[in-house]
């Protein structure tokens, strides 16, 4: 697991949800937009990527997609639609930008669904081991690397309810329940940085806007929006996410992983 500040600060005290009480999906999204965006991905993508978005035959889960995570309105998922992937064997898709964006707000209300676990009853979150999740802690999960139940994490569980424990770690980026539903922006210790190197040697470094196989964008801490054009790897590109350990771990963790290591977080009181 990656750097600490992840976490963040508390978030302001509410009622503790009761037994049985299920999370309302109010994410913000155009509900139309949605429901044009799950006809579009029905159409285009189930056949592959399967009718819930969570991995088919061929294609992976973009749920847990790093790419579907930080896409801001389609940029990033537009980029992957048009070009397609041929080395995965994926096709381009020609499909103009209004239904681009639609795929977008569906895939992201997955996402919002899934980081909310909207179809599971809180009371029942709480199926793993305790045990189990501590050694995964620190072990194969190598979460000890960056994190301390004594330090980062201690009392952890007492800021955060399991649901948005379970998210803050799963899906970093799009920052857990709390954030959502509060309306706060990214912490900015956890936002990606990118360094571009030109072939005269001058350097650009600056918080990344958007990168794809043909372009990259940063605003320096300046506020200096530069971008650039990409053939290869010139300019030379250093990205340097501090969630990138966190994303990474999206297509490795098992079921059985998460539910443990979410029963051992919630004993950090």
């Amino acid at each position: 697991m990656a750097a600490g500040a992840m976490w963040g600060q508390a978030p302001a005290a509410r009622p503790a949800p009761r037994a049985g009480m299920r999370f309302r999906p109010v994410s913000g999204l155009d509900a139309a937009a949605v429901e044009r965006g799950r006809t579009v991905y029905e159409s285009h993508c189930a056949f592959c990527h399967g009718a819930n978005a969570k991995g088919g035959e061929s294609g992976p889960d973009l749920i847990r997609s790093v790419t579907v995570l930080d896409d801001e309105k389609g940029d990033k998922i537009g980029a992957v639609v048009l070009n397609g992937r041929p080395d995965k064997g994926m096709p381009k898709f020609p499909l103009p930008p209004a239904q681009i964006a639609d795929i977008a707000a569906f895939l992201h209300q997955k996402v919002f669904d899934a980081a909310q676990r909207s179809t599971y009853q809180v009371h029942n979150i709480v199926t793993g081991d305790a045990k189990a999740g501590e050694a995964y802690f620190n072990g194969a999960g190598k979460c000890a690397s960056c994190h301390s139940p004594a330090g980062d994490l201690r009392g952890i569980a007492a800021k955060y309810d399991p649901p948005t424990l379970e998210s803050r770690f799963l899906m970093p980026r799009v920052g857990g329940f709390e954030a959502m539903m509060s309306g706060q922006g990214p912490d900015p210790r956890t936002q990606t940085k990118v360094t571009v190197t030109l072939e005269s040697g001058q350097k650009f470094t600056g918080r990344l806007d958007s990168i794809d196989d043909f372009n990259v964008s940063l605003t320096t801490a300046e506020g200096e929006y530069h971008s650039f054009a990409r053939d290869g790897d010139r300019p030379k590109v250093l990205v340097e996410d501090p969630l990138q350990t966190h994303l990474d771990m999206l297509t490795r963790y098992t079921d059985t992983e998460i539910r443990n290591l979410t029963a051992y977080l919630v004993t950090l009181k």
